[in-house]
């Protein structure tokens, strides 16, 4: 079982940035991936980026430049994802959450980011 829990988010000027965290705990050495999710009103879910265990990383074209996933494992029982988040735009306003999968698939209750003047 595995638990992720995110937080970091809140209101940013466009062009700014915005650090997000998730911590992954409990059976982390059976994960496959930790990812980034996003949703916006109104619209569907979408990925953002992934970090695999491997070490390859993917992102959206919409992250592409400007948002960096990275993650560190503190011991066996928890990992921590970050998403990076710069030069910030109005329609990267959404609901992130973080998302972890390998023989199961975890979700965080979300953490909210407002790109907003």
């Amino acid at each position: 079982q595995v638990q992720v829990v995110e937080s970091g988010g809140g209101l940013v000027q466009p062009g700014g940035s915005l650090r997000l965290s998730c911590v992954a705990s409990g059976s982390i050495f059976m994960l496959n991936a930790m990812d980034w999710y996003r949703q916006a009103p109104g619209k569907e879910r979408e990925l953002v980026a992934q970090t695999f265990s491997s070490g390859q990383t993917n992102y959206a074209d919409s992250a592409k430049g400007r948002f960096s996933i990275s993650s560190i494992s503190r011991d066996n029982a928890k990992t921590t994802m970050y998403l990076q988040m710069n030069s910030l735009k109005p329609e990267d306003t959404a609901v992130y959450y973080c998302h972890a999968w390998g023989p199961g698939d975890y979700w965080g209750k979300g953490t909210l980011v407002t790109v907003s003047s």
